[in-house]
């Protein structure tokens, strides 16, 4: 089992972010087909990650979603448990599949009798809200001070800068099929597209979240916030998952780091 999950992480192919429907009667393409194959975005970063900050030691942890892992390797040993005893679970890429180095949630840090230092961190990989630990010496901890918020009954995103709010948006979700499923995620990947009135707009922050029922073969929807072309989707829940922005106002997000924390509340 443990093998055929790391496979599932390293595999440097097309992703889908709520890619299609469960429904495999209906061959008909989707707006939301989020599959990203190199001819069609622009694979470096967005902006530089303004999120790498000169290391820190390990803090004491004041509630989780302060910080972010940056690794060091190309992969990352995760554990079970911490301590002199822990278990190897599987490995985990360091890069995404876009080849931009991931900033991983940390939920909880530890110091172990023979003053090891853990992290636990979200995994971003399915299911939703996925944790492991790994060992601190392993990554480089930041301080987060950007986060966003989308509220799914207001059809609103909030993003804040060190607890500011900076840009609020009025945005489409996910319709009664195909919800927007709320979770606290962060921005796991960051893809910008050479044709903004392509399906995904200007921009799409891939998220580490999932659909709960939109699936490309075995796998699950990846969740995103992403352009759109259309200004009427302001407001409305027409996506199959994904929180669409309007193209002339997402490039309010573009300088959003990796790693930023985002929470979709009901």
């Amino acid at each position: 089992m443990q093998i055929r999950r790391v496979a599932a992480i390293v595999l440097p192919m097309a992703f889908v972010l709520a890619a299609c429907r469960t429904v495999s009667h209906d061959p008909r393409p989707v707006a939301d087909a989020f599959a990203v194959f190199p001819a069609t975005f622009v694979s470096e970063d967005v902006l530089p990650d303004r999120q790498v900050q000169p290391a820190i030691p390990l803090p004491a942890l004041q509630g989780p979603g302060r910080l972010v892992a940056r690794p060091t390797t190309p992969f990352l040993w995760t554990w079970r448990d911490p301590g002199p005893s822990a278990h190897a679970a599987f490995r985990l890429a360091g890069d995404n599949p876009f080849g931009q180095r991931m900033s991983f949630l940390v939920e909880d840090v530890f110091r172990d009798r023979e003053g090891t230092e853990w992290v636990r961190i979200q995994t971003g990989e399915h299911p939703n809200g996925a944790q492991a630990w790994i060992r601190a010496r392993d990554v480089r901890l930041s301080p987060i001070s950007q986060r966003i918020v989308v509220d799914l009954s207001a059809r609103r995103l909030v993003h804040f800068v060190r607890g500011e709010a900076r840009t609020t948006l009025t945005v489409a979700i996910g319709d009664e099929d195909t919800p927007t499923v709320p979770g606290r995620y962060f921005v796991w990947a960051r893809v910008r597209y050479f044709n903004p009135a392509g399906p995904y707009g200007k921009l799409a922050l891939g998220l580490s979240g999932f659909s709960k029922v939109v699936r490309f073969g075995p796998s699950p929807g990846r969740l995103a916030i992403h352009g759109t072309a259309d200004p009427s989707d302001r407001g409305k829940s027409v996506s199959l998952g994904c929180v669409r922005v309007y193209n002339a106002q997402i490039g309010l997000l573009w300088s959003v780091p990796m790693g930023t924390p985002v929470i979709i509340r009901r």
